[in-house]
């Protein structure tokens, strides 16, 4: 079994609703976002590989076309938008398109950052 993934990035802003109104991220702010998507499988064959990244690429467009540039909080489903609930949004939307997808990495910082990998 092989594990491949592809970095994406996209820029946008959140605020965190739920969070003390002196806490830093009650405030809008924005972010360079750093989204892996991992994909789980056997080798295709002949190809030898477990999936085209091309089809990852495929299947996270849609997605990247509502994130970036966007204020996270007025997408549908991201009304609290933490590094946690946008990993796994992320990776729920991708699980039609992409059957392999096992884990879902989303950085909102060069220092932190969650993985979403159901169990």
């Amino acid at each position: 079994m092989h594990e491949i993934w592809k970095e994406f990035t996209f820029e946008a802003a959140h605020r965190l609703p739920h969070v003390p109104p002196d806490h830093r991220c009650a405030n809008l702010h924005g972010h360079s976002f750093r989204c892996r998507v991992f994909v789980r499988g056997t080798l295709r064959q002949p190809q030898g590989w477990v999936v085209d990244f091309a089809e990852i690429s495929a299947a996270m467009a849609p997605l990247l076309k509502q994130l970036d540039h966007a204020l996270l909080n007025d997408v549908p489903g991201l009304d609290n938008p933490t590094s946690e609930v946008l990993a796994r949004w992320i990776y729920d939307r991708l699980r039609p398109a992409l059957p392999g997808v096992s884990a879902v990495e989303v950085a909102e910082t060069a220092t932190c950052g969650c993985v979403y990998r159901p169990a």
